[in-house]
């Protein structure tokens, strides 16, 4: 069966039908994949079957698979992580809206995520077009922005150090990476994607600590703006989860937020993250 490409909302997203992640793809259709990644921001695939061997396998068809600083990867697997929430687990992991890892200086170009195990309802995640969001803003504010130059930090809302804050959630058991450093790095406000050369913004509350050569106190208010501008309802969509459910965004055009609302129930994700460039 040849590949389905069915947009799932107005801004973003799409599923993905007629695709077996687990095996070999021709070539056509491992473009036509890529193609709707580019087009749509993040692909969701229903009913895969996926090994750590076979979910690294399927990664490499977006990109090259990267170690994440702050969790242990698994066994023979380093770039695989596993995320899990269990019954008496309070704090979810990613409940916020960002790109993953902006305050690297190359980072991640875009995110796999595998469910092996989810409750029954919950646990849903959000997904947001920072470049539809860019493309909404009057021509005045874009210029504005032009130029300007946010401070991403790992360690921004964690109250000091992330790396032990996140041991403190005690989600994800012992994985976490203990060693792991605070990262700060300076990327553009609006930045252009090095595939489609479209703009986007490149800005949250979860990362972005303030703006360069600014105070954190001048820079809060339109790091508030911008940070629900780009959540705007028109912007959206929504990925609800089953067993065998796979999302793959693009950190360089999207966000997303991972939804807590599942109390005494389990949540069992396997994560990879692929190598990225410095924004522009």
């Amino acid at each position: 069966m040849a590949i389905q490409v069915e947009p799932v909302a107005g801004g973003i997203g799409a599923e993905i039908n007629g695709v077996n992640l687990a095996g070999a793809l021709s070539n056509s259709d491992a473009e036509g994949v890529y193609h709707a990644f580019l087009e749509h921001h993040v692909l969701f695939f229903r009913g895969q079957t996926l090994e750590p061997d076979t979910q690294m396998s399927a990664a490499q068809l977006f990109g090259e698979p990267d170690l994440y600083p702050f969790i242990e990867g698994m066994a023979g697997f380093p770039e695989v992580i596993e995320i899990i929430k269990s019954e008496t687990d309070a704090a979810n992991f990613g409940g916020s809206w960002h790109s993953d890892t902006a305050y690297l200086p190359e980072p991640a170009k875009c995110t796999m995520l595998y469910a092996v195990d989810v409750p029954d309802a919950g646990g849903d995640t959000l997904f947001a077009s920072t470049e539809a969001a860019y493309d909404a803003l009057s021509s005045g504010m874009q210029a504005m922005l032009d130029g300007l130059i946010g401070v991403n930090s790992s360690d921004n809302g964690y109250g000091g150090s992330r790396a032990k804050a996140m041991q403190r959630l005690d989600v994800m058991g012992d994985t976490y990476n203990e060693g792991a450093e605070s990262y700060i790095n300076e990327h553009p406000i609006v930045r252009t994607h090095p595939e489609t050369g479209r703009k986007s913004l490149y800005i949250s509350r979860s990362h972005t600590s303030h703006f360069k050569d600014m105070t954190a106190a001048e820079s809060k208010p339109l790091i508030d703006y911008l940070s629900a501008h780009i959540t705007r309802p028109e912007f959206t969509c929504r990925m609800r989860w089953q067993p065998g459910s796979v999302a793959v965004w693009d950190n360089r055009s999207a966000q997303h937020f991972a939804l807590n609302d599942y109390v005494g129930k389990r949540r069992h994700m396997r994560r990879i993250t692929m190598k990225g460039d410095r924004p522009f």
